[in-house]
């Protein structure tokens, strides 16, 4: 076994951006900051993130039909 070459590192740094790139536009749009989406790539700390998000308060959207 060797170190990592730049096959594996490209398909880590692709995975990590596929995870932590969503999670912080999905915090950002609920007002938090989109550096929490870096928790996202550690593991079990993740599953705190997303229960964190699950039950916090949430801004409301205005609805796209303009009724109540």
């Amino acid at each position: 076994m060797g170190s990592l070459g730049f096959p594996e590192l490209a398909v880590i740094f692709g995975c990590l951006v596929l995870i932590i790139w969503p999670t912080g536009r999905i915090c950002r749009r609920i007002g938090f900051s989109p550096w929490l989406g870096v928790l996202a790539a550690v593991p079990l700390v993740n599953l705190f993130l997303l229960w964190f998000i699950a039950f916090s308060q949430w801004p409301k959207q205005p609805s796209a039909q303009g009724g109540a």
